[in-house]
């Protein structure tokens, strides 16, 4: 489970990726595999990586020092201040993935080729079937339908078969001693240390992402302590052995972020060739009717629902690729996982689960964008007189508000999309 802010139509930070689902696709075609979202670099050389880590692992035993009065003022007994807190152990690789940046733009079309598989919806549809009872049990009691329960169970870990292999414990130790973050991520060491104390858990068993993040559903220590339950009754909340307690816990995390019951995620739509794209993203959602007065339509060409629901228009690789109207219960999967790639995969991927068809709209191969593209971007939109802020090489709103309106300007197709043809009216070379 995560929640941070991240991707805009193209770029990700793999700093503040703490969950697989965000860091890795786990598996495209079996459960055994784990591959890296993005290619990264870090922004600063290796000597500036490597400082980093023998600055944080000379402070290291003075922080653990530090760590114990904390662990003895929230309470945690002189058993776990001694015998845990004590022996945490310093992790280099956690401050090396935590410098990282990636350099390259993530496109929808390999974020989602690589996680709405074929693989993914037809093990989907046999658990679906395996936990039928218990599944239908959660609709009823959270609102929650079954394949959205599944869809976030197959993104996080693949169904259960990847749930990381790093020790939260070290982990989160080694970020709470690193002084950028070292608040939220001692707090998240509290809670974990709490929740070994609670249910009796060794540290072999808590093991999770580099980040913290843990069990099949992927729930940094604070969402654990908050929203985990007990599903199978037998007096803990095990998110790494039990299946029955992480499927509720995530019914019940997911209820407590607003979900809809009875309602849909969204859909894929298709738009007319005259569209204005006069209404884009989150901020622009308008009711359904709206849309459809726009002759916007269903992707198997039927009229939209007559329905009284807000609607937001996403359009992850831009007008040539597939369209999507984002409803409340998309936003709730955002407040999950702050991806509006994620968000699409995790409805569409729920949909295939219980029989909707593929993609009408395929996503189109686009190229990469490296930071510094973006970067070189942005201040030529600032030089043409469309402001969008201090160059940074993150397309946010600001940014995709400048790329429509230079686009207006060039009677281009207003989709505030940073494509080839964009780079090219403003002088770039790709």
């Amino acid at each position: 489970m995560i929640k941070v802010k991240g991707i805009t139509y193209l770029v990700a930070s793999l700093a503040a990726c703490v969950s697989l689902s965000a860091c890795s696709s786990a598996s495209t075609s079996s459960p055994s595999s784990n591959t890296a979202v993005a290619d990264v670099k870090s922004p600063n050389s290796e000597v500036d990586i490597n400082a980093a880590i023998q600055a944080n692992a000379d402070a290291f035993a003075a922080c653990i020092i530090t760590l114990q009065a904390r662990a003895r003022s929230e309470g945690l007994s002189d058993d776990t201040i001694n015998s845990t807190v004590a022996n945490l152990q310093f992790v280099p690789k956690v401050i090396e993935l935590d410098q990282q940046q990636p350099e390259f733009s993530q496109t929808f079309a390999n974020y989602f080729n690589k996680r709405a598989t074929d693989w993914r919806v037809n093990e989907g549809r046999r658990l679906l079937q395996k936990h039928r009872l218990l599944l239908d049990k959660l609709a009823k009691e959270y609102g929650v339908p079954p394949q959205y329960i599944l869809s976030f169970w197959g993104l996080e870990t693949n169904y259960g078969s990847y749930k990381g292999k790093m020790s939260v414990l070290d982990s989160l130790a080694t970020l709470a001693c690193e002084p950028r973050r070292s608040s939220y991520f001692t707090t998240e060491l509290m809670q974990s240390l709490k929740l070994k104390e609670k249910y009796n858990f060794d540290k072999e068993t808590m093991v999770g992402s580099w980040a913290g993040a843990m069990g099949h559903t992927q729930f940094m220590p604070s969402a654990y302590a908050k929203y985990a339950v007990d599903g199978d009754g037998d007096g803990k909340a095990d998110l790494w052995n039990s299946t029955a307690d992480a499927l509720t816990s995530a019914a019940n995390f997911l209820q407590h972020l607003g979900w809809q019951r009875n309602q849909r995620w969204g859909r894929e739509v298709l738009l007319p060739k005259d569209f204005s794209y006069d209404h884009l993203g989150a901020k622009q959602a308008v009711p359904l009717s709206t849309w459809a007065a726009q002759a916007v339509v269903q992707s198997n060409g039927q009229p939209l629902p007559g329905v009284d629901i807000q609607a937001a228009l996403y359009l992850p690789a831009g007008h040539t690729g597939p369209a999507f109207l984002g409803y409340e219960n998309f936003n709730v999967i955002m407040r999950w996982n702050r991806s509006e790639f994620y968000a699409i995969t995790v409805g569409h991927l729920a949909d295939r689960i219980i029989g909707g068809q593929p993609l009408k709209v395929s996503p189109p191969e686009q190229p990469r964008l490296s930071r510094e593209q973006v970067k070189q971007l942005q201040a030529k939109l600032n030089e043409a007189g469309f402001d969008v802020g201090k160059p940074d090489g993150v397309l946010g709103r600001n940014s995709i508000a400048g790329i429509q309106a230079f686009q207006r300007s060039q009677n281009m197709v207003a989709d505030g999309f940073p494509s080839p043809e964009v780079f090219i009216a403003l002088g770039i070379t790709l």
